[in-house]
């Protein structure tokens, strides 16, 4: 059975989507409980494959689960390549994903009523596309199931009841169609040059290759399209728009999800297909993309101060954490790259938290303005005591786990003497920091001033369900776990990862 999990990983939930979409015509209610379904089953894989490349012994194999798609091997096949990092990022999605599903069901039932199937068919393919991206070992693969995603993902975006919704997922989709062209020449100039499309094949040809005009335009055009896709500063434009104008149970899945993702397949091609020593040693531009992401941040912090309500903040707070990743991933030594590779699974947890707590808020107030926060925390007390630990895991707080990976980015900003860099990640702290506490005073001291002025009856409690609740408080109590075990996270995933790319 174990030997599976990779093809249940995708098989499973994509056959779902299918049920899904019957069902949606047959039986509605069957909708919701077929998609926890695949989304567990997904789940289940994720755990068992990370427990297994945990148990490898890299001696032997590498550390790495390898699956062969209908047997064939590669390169003349498609395969599965599953290792410490990748199996960190399937646990995310999939806990995100499923936590999300859960969580968001009482908004869709409302917000869908007659489209329910449609919804989660998308929302399943959606998964299943960014949980491909994560497993593939197939260059051509990733760029068909980067398009499911994005193709899901227009969808759901476009099925926001606000008017600019649509128009958000069409300029999402010109800009998503760019940057998956860009991606897709480069892995054309790949195969032109090494005449295969397997990552791990492609990483044995290259090294006597690293002179080549056609891999060095390779590598920059597929970088140029996965920056695209990420919403790095500046080609971030569409993004805002996209996640502040989708439905919130659409906002709280690819906010967390489909940014990150993109960050582990840049990760990917600089690591394990271009390797370290062309990345940082031929190319030798990580001074220049390191300045572009400290760019980044602040632009991204400066435009989350004048953001008009809290959806549109967030949104470039997470233009600003793109920065964090491709910056500390480009630094060039190991604190870096660790800061890099946790903030990815810890920077998920914490966008997942605060979008699911917006979520809960405009379940219930209908808005998400900053002047429909005052006196939230006597009408949602447990739904701010969730955002009140995302947003301490996103300012850097301790114990949360969002300190933890900004120390590491910091000490590889260090090491790698870019005081820019780490001057950048500390004024986006602060501002950070100005942004969330002003949203907790109008949301405890705004029903006073409410009382003061216009002397009405106290605001009484009105919580989102407790469907809608619990997965909060679980998300907001994994933001402390997953700090505390920071040490074991590191000790055991990430060091074992940069130290067969022998990045040291």
């Amino acid at each position: 059975m174990s030997s599976q999990y990779p093809g249940l990983l995708i098989i499973v939930p994509l056959l779902s989507a299918l049920l899904i979409s019957v069902a949606g015509w047959v039986n509605k209610r069957l909708c919701f409980p077929i998609a926890v379904v695949g989304l567990s089953v997904a789940l289940y894989a994720s755990i068992g494959l990370l427990l297994r490349v945990l148990a490898a012994d890299p001696a032997l194999d590498g550390g790495v689960v390898l699956y062969r798609l209908g047997g064939w091997d590669p390169p003349w096949g498609i395969a599965y390549y599953v290792d410490r990092l990748n199996a960190l990022v399937l646990v995310v999605v999939s806990v995100s994903a499923l936590l999300n599903l859960i969580a968001t069901k009482n908004d869709v039932r409302e917000s869908f009523s007659t489209k329910i199937g449609a919804f989660y068919t998308l929302y399943i393919l959606l998964v299943t596309g960014l949980l491909g991206i994560t497993v593939t070992g197939d260059a051509f693969n990733l760029y068909v199931l980067l398009e499911i995603t994005a193709l899901t993902g227009y969808g759901l975006i476009a099925m926001g009841g606000e008017y600019r919704a649509p128009l958000a997922s069409l300029n999402y989709v010109y800009m998503g169609t760019i940057g998956a062209c860009f991606y897709l020449l480069g892995v054309g100039y790949l195969y032109m040059i090494t005449g295969s499309l397997n990552m791990a094949d492609i990483a044995s040809i290259l090294p006597g290759l690293y002179d080549s005009k056609v891999v060095l335009a390779a590598f920059v055009i597929c970088m140029v399209g996965v920056w695209l896709k990420m919403g790095f500063f500046p080609l971030h434009a569409w993004l805002p728009n996209a996640y502040t104008y989708a439905p919130s149970a659409v906002s709280s899945l690819i906010a967390p999800l489909m940014t990150k993702v993109m960050i582990y397949v840049m990760i990917r091609l600089m690591l394990t297909v271009f390797t370290p020593e062309f990345t940082f040693s031929v190319l030798a531009l990580q001074t220049s993309v390191v300045w572009l992401a400290v760019i980044a941040i602040v632009m991204g912090s400066i435009l989350a101060l004048g953001a008009p309500d809290v959806k549109k903040m967030l949104t470039y707070i997470i233009v600003a954490e793109v920065g964090y990743m491709v910056g500390g991933a480009w630094l060039g030594n190991r604190a870096g790259m660790t800061g890099s590779i946790l903030h990815i699974a810890n920077d998920a947890l914490m966008t997942l938290c605060v979008f699911l707590a917006v979520g809960n808020v405009v379940y219930r107030v209908k808005g998400y303005g900053f002047d429909d926060l005052r006196g939230i925390f006597v009408k949602m007390p447990f739904t701010m005591i969730g955002f009140v630990a995302g947003a301490f895991s996103i300012i850097g707080v301790p114990p949360t786990c969002g300190f933890f990976s900004k120390w590491y980015l910091i000490s590889g900003g260090i090491e790698a003497g870019h005081y820019g860099f780490v001057a950048a990640l500390v004024f986006s702290s602060l501002i950070n920091a100005v942004l969330f506490f002003k949203l907790i005073e109008v949301g405890y001291y705004g029903s006073e001033d409410a009382h003061h002025h216009h002397g009405t009856t106290p605001v009484s409690m009105a919580e989102a369900p407790v469907s809608m609740v619990v997965p909060l408080l679980i998300v907001a109590g994994g933001l402390i776990a997953v700090g505390l075990y920071t040490g074991d996270i590191v000790a055991r995933i990430i060091d074992p990862v940069i130290a067969q790319t022998i990045m040291d």
